[in-house]
């Protein structure tokens, strides 16, 4: 509905209630009603999910049409990201929002700071949803009110040209609501417990929720050693409880990202229930690390299983946790997507240790060989030394190719010494198309840094203390943060505007006409700002 019609079917509404009503202005609802879109979690929910769809079906017909997210521990990093990306870019298209367990756990939890072991209240997860379209929702309201201001104003000097292009931009507004993806860990208990949360998360918003196959109460982050993954039936059993909790919210199109933390886990609690050979049971044991024994043998409390008519034994720890074979993560890996593929997930996610397109692009093709139409949601972590482990790369290919690498010490190519040579631009360069590559040679549909407002909230922090506690005092402030502010056009320079100051003057203007006593007058120090 345009805003004029929008203003009409109000006008009827409010003429319709008679003098009780008559205070009421038609266009001031109309512009609240433009400013909140999406007044429920599972509108933004629909509304994202139907985004991701078109997304996933363009990228199906040209891989070049990848999407990106950046992961937010807070609403407010969310909400000055998606405000950049509209600065610069002028849309929001395929560029989405990641909600990252680990820095919940890290930043969000009322215990304090938490390793990413799923220790954090699960209910903090989709308060963070909440949190992040609470401030997203006040970007749309932001932008909006200075666009309705503009609006009066050139109603006020009679330019009747300009205030035609202001509605139609009112009109054709892109919205600051995009997709997150949002971590629900190992489901923090039995599939009941994963359906449960899975539902407040959707409410919330989400249209896409990532789970991974390890064991909930031995989870631990992908990038760190002891992964315990659980057999198939176990993790297919809450990619169900999901599914169930989107269709019974009314969400058939919410999206399910099944995570493998195959590669690295080396460790099963417990040994797959099989009714015969061959099946998924049977396949996830065979995986694990036996040795042939002779019942006559047996020690106290051991464990058999039968396999290929013989009697083994499976590899158990002290923890009583159980081995798999060294070098089968891969396999397991194809395994764990394939099968998640067939029982109702719709992207994957493949944990890896290090970003190497080949590796994955070599697990894709197997598993495309089953599902052609495989995609992938990759983590591009902080985890690795990306600088580190493309100069490697590089070096490796270049001493394949038989190059002269007398000049370089693959013992020390973290140096700044490289910065500036041919193998650490070349390295560069991998590293700035590895998007591009990754979505055209192993089917990654998504790229997203899980940490990367962790990262820069601390070094921005540790470059103003070092700057302001030092010698530079106020002008490490002033040069370095709100000087930079006002030349680059950073919108919370004006911090007032930002936290809703002029919303409020707009809402006491709507409610008390002419006692509205209005904050952003002549006395505001924010005036000294306009010109920015």
């Amino acid at each position: 509905m345009t805003y004029q019609a929008n203003i009409g079917e109000l006008r009827t509404a409010i003429d319709g209630a008679g003098a009780p009503w008559a205070a009421i202005n038609a266009e001031s609802a109309a512009r609240m009603q433009a400013q909140n879109r999406f007044p429920t979690g599972l509108d933004i929910a629909r509304y994202t999910a139907a985004i991701m769809r078109r997304d996933m079906a363009a990228y199906d017909a040209d891989p070049a049409a990848y999407t990106q997210s950046l992961g937010c521990w807070h609403g407010f990093i969310a909400q000055q990201k998606m405000i950049s990306i509209k600065k610069h870019f002028g849309s929001t298209e395929r560029r989405y929002l990641y909600l990252s367990g680990w820095m919940i756990a890290a930043l969000r939890s009322e215990f304090g700071p938490l390793p990413d072991q799923s220790m954090h209240e699960k209910t903090s997860v989709p308060a963070l949803i909440e949190e992040i379209y609470t401030f997203l929702r006040q970007a749309d309201a932001r932008e909006l009110g200075g666009m309705f201001r503009a609006l009066d104003k050139a109603r006020e000097a009679g330019d009747e040209v300009e205030a035609k292009r202001i509605e139609h931009a009112i009109d054709n507004f892109e919205t600051h609501i995009v997709p997150i993806i949002a971590d629900i860990d190992a489901g923090f208990g039995n599939a009941e417990a994963t359906y449960l949360l899975a539902k407040k998360m959707i409410e919330a918003g989400a249209c896409a929720i990532q789970i991974e196959n390890q064991v909930s109460d031995e989870k631990q982050c992908g990038h760190q050693d002891g992964k315990v993954t659980v057999p198939h039936e176990d993790f297919l059993q809450k990619i169900r409880a999901i599914r169930y909790a989107f269709l019974e919210l009314g969400l058939p199109e919410g999206i399910i990202v099944a995570r493998t933390d195959s590669l690295g886990a080396g460790l099963t609690k417990q040994i797959a229930f099989s009714k015969e050979p061959g099946d998924l049971g049977d396949q996830y044991n065979a995986f694990l690390d036996c040795e042939e024994v002779d019942a006559s043998t047996l020690g106290n409390g051991q464990v058999l299983i039968s396999r290929e008519g013989k009697l083994m034994a499976p590899k158990r720890l002290p923890s009583n946790l159980y081995q798999f074979r060294a070098g089968t993560g891969e396999d397991r890996c194809v395994l764990d997507c394939i099968t998640s593929l067939q029982n109702g997930a719709d992207l994957l996610w493949i944990e890896t240790e290090k970003p190497h397109v080949e590796q994955i692009a070599g697990m894709v093709d197997r598993i495309r060989e089953v599902v052609p139409n495989a995609k992938l949601v990759y983590n591009n972590s902080p985890s690795f030394n990306w600088t580190l482990n493309f100069r490697q790369q590089v070096y490796d290919a270049w001493e394949k190719e038989g190059r002269d690498l007398s000049s370089y010490d693959r013992a020390r190519l973290m140096s700044e010494d490289y910065d500036a040579t041919e193998l650490g631009r070349e390295a560069d360069a991998r590293i700035q198309t590895f998007q591009a590559d990754g979505a055209k040679r192993a089917g990654i549909f998504h790229h997203l840094i899980t940490l990367p407002t962790y990262h820069t909230a601390a070094l921005s922090t540790d470059n103003l203390a070092k700057r302001y506690f030092g010698e530079d005092g106020m002008l490490g402030y002033v040069k370095q943060v709100q000087r930079e502010e006002i030349r680059q056009q950073i919108a919370c320079v004006k911090h007032q505007n930002m936290a809703g100051s002029d919303m409020g003057d707009d809402h006491k203007e709507y409610f008390a006409g002419d006692a509205a006593l209005k904050a952003g007058g002549s006395a505001n120090t924010m005036n000294q700002f306009a010109a920015a």
